[in-house]
């Protein structure tokens, strides 16, 4: 069978290792299983999150309400924008489908770095466009314009923090350098991990409403999945002017999030003290892995996420990954993006104990 040739270059995303597998490969208990490589909030959404979703699980016979009206005014109230300013999407990554389908084909250019969230290109070649990648791996806005200013682009990808890596651009280099893209080029500010960027350095927050006031090229993207506790629900959103906005839903298959789903998206904008809390869990666990990294004599990232990225000097990453899941503790070896180095997204105290100890006894023999 012939398909889309343009597929032929487009490679599969390779999630992280769920539970299930895990169990059914290692014969290991549910129970016994740590799960730190997609970056969930290990602590999960807070009960009257939970409890909502369970009371509208009666009605999830009934489509949800498509305009997702309580949401988008939720958002809007959040950010000091708009309802017609949002736009839902199942994870933010449905909205970066939408915004790369939107706006290229096989003669665009999609420019990001070296090394970052792996959609952006799968995406991106799903409709033949051209990728452009910076040298380093980290973001540096110094070789985004120099390959600007020669290649041009249709889509500039700016991931802050960055998912692999961890890293955050300052919010001032950022806006300085949208001052300098051309009004027809739509720049992608992804602010999966923003939350947790701004609680540890106000200098990297974004503000999507100042953003949209003064770029109407630029749409700023959310997502629920994170610091919110709600990943197995998948919502995500982006806020943009209103000629955006209004393009991306011509790409919106109806209904794209689910009656549950809405619903605990809706209740979950009410405990942003519950939020904050986890935040501020995470940070305090970040510092026993800096000391744990540092006391191996491993580099890692500085990190403004819910993960760190630390290097395994001396050792092969991928198994050491491979003999951590071997004893329950998932992480995500980063072996295939060249780094000889593993990603742990920050766990409970009680998980970050654990996953010290097992390492431990892994790098011992």
């Amino acid at each position: 069978m012939t398909f889309n040739k343009v597929l032929d270059n487009v490679n599969i995303y390779e999630a992280g290792k769920p539970i299930e597998l895990v169990v059914r490969e290692y014969g290991i208990g549910e129970n016994d299983i740590i799960k730190l490589a997609s970056n969930e909030n290990p602590y999960g959404t807070c009960q009257t999150v939970v409890d909502a979703i369970a009371r509208k699980a009666c009605s999830s016979y009934v489509y949800p309400d498509d305009s997702m009206y309580e949401l988008k005014e939720a958002l809007a109230s959040k950010f000091g924008v708009a309802d017609k300013n949002v736009i839902i999407g199942a994870g933010s990554d449905q909205v970066i489908e939408f915004c790369v389908h939107g706006k290229c084909d096989a003669n665009s250019k999609v420019l990001m770095a070296k090394t970052t969230f792996a959609m952006y290109e799968i995406y991106s070649k799903q409709t033949g466009a051209t990728i452009l990648k910076t040298p380093s791996d980290e973001h540096n806005l110094d070789e985004f314009r120099e390959i600007y200013k020669k290649e041009g682009a249709d889509i500039i990808f700016l991931c802050v923090p960055n998912n692999p890596l961890g890293e955050c651009l300052d919010a001032a280099e950022v806006y300085k350098f949208l001052d300098e893209v051309d009004k027809d080029t739509l720049v992608i500010l992804d602010g999966a991990y923003q939350e947790y960027a701004k609680y540890k350095d106000g200098a990297k927050e974004i503000v999507p409403s100042e953003v949209i006031a003064k770029y109407p090229n630029v749409i700023y993207l959310g997502t629920f999945s994170k610091a919110y506790a709600l990943g197995g629900m998948r919502v995500g959103y982006g806020i943009a002017s209103q000629e955006i906005i209004t393009t991306l839903h011509k790409l919106r298959p109806p209904f794209n999030i689910t009656t549950l789903s809405l619903e605990g998206a809706i209740e979950a904008l009410k405990h942003e003290k519950y939020v904050e809390m986890c935040i501020s869990k995470n940070f305090d666990e970040m510092k026993r892995y800096e000391e744990y990294a540092t006391n191996k004599g491993f580099k890692y990232i500085p990190s403004y996420t819910n993960f760190i990225t630390m290097y395994l000097d001396g050792y092969v990453s991928k198994e050491i990954a491979q003999k951590l899941l071997e004893k329950g503790v998932i992480v995500r070896d980063m072996t295939g993006y060249a780094f000889n180095a593993i990603r742990i997204t920050i766990g409970t105290n009680e998980q970050n104990t654990k996953v010290f100890k097992v390492l431990d006894t892994i790098l011992e023999k």
